[in-house]
């Protein structure tokens, strides 16, 4: 699903995990586990990860920075309520500048969780010119379909 103002874009993909609310959690929660099943992990094989502030929740923030696909940026969390929902602040330094909210939803099912991957921010001038044919949507969607399909796979292997 894709929702796309004139200033502003949202991106969201959703999947059901046959897990533990914890395990999917801690996936999200602690960066050094995104290694295992985010979607940009495979970009750069030599890339630089630093990670600072808290090892998880709060205050935890990961940095990157790899060649022309993989780029740099930080994350950090703004926003951590157990087994619910993590909250990141994204900033993207390369290949363009751009700030953005990436939120995660660990919604309760009678045969597990849904997880809801979503990520809204302002569209950069690129994006407001050439936007008819460049969405974020169409951009970032089948990442984070891949992203989703690797955590319920992770988390259904713990």
């Amino acid at each position: 699903m894709s929702s796309e103002g004139p200033a502003r874009f949202l991106v969201e993909r959703a999947v059901s995990v046959t897990a533990e609310p914890a395990s999917v959690f801690t996936l999200i929660d602690d960066f050094r586990h995104w290694i295992r099943w985010s979607p940009w992990e495979g970009l750069d094989p030599g890339m630089q990860r630093t990670y600072s502030g808290a090892d998880s929740g709060v205050g935890a923030s990961y940095a990157w920075s790899g060649n022309k696909k993989a780029g740099s940026g930080s994350m950090t969390i703004t926003e951590s309520i157990p087994n619910e929902r993590v909250v990141l602040d994204l900033e993207f330094v390369k290949p363009f500048k751009s700030r953005n909210v990436t939120t995660f939803l660990l919604t309760p099912r009678e045969d597990g969780l849904q997880v809801t991957w979503q990520m809204t921010g302002p569209k950069n001038l690129f994006f407001r010119i050439f936007g008819f044919a460049f969405s974020m949507d169409k951009l970032i969607g089948k990442d984070f379909d891949s992203g989703l399909a690797q955590l319920k796979a992770t988390a259904e292997k713990s």
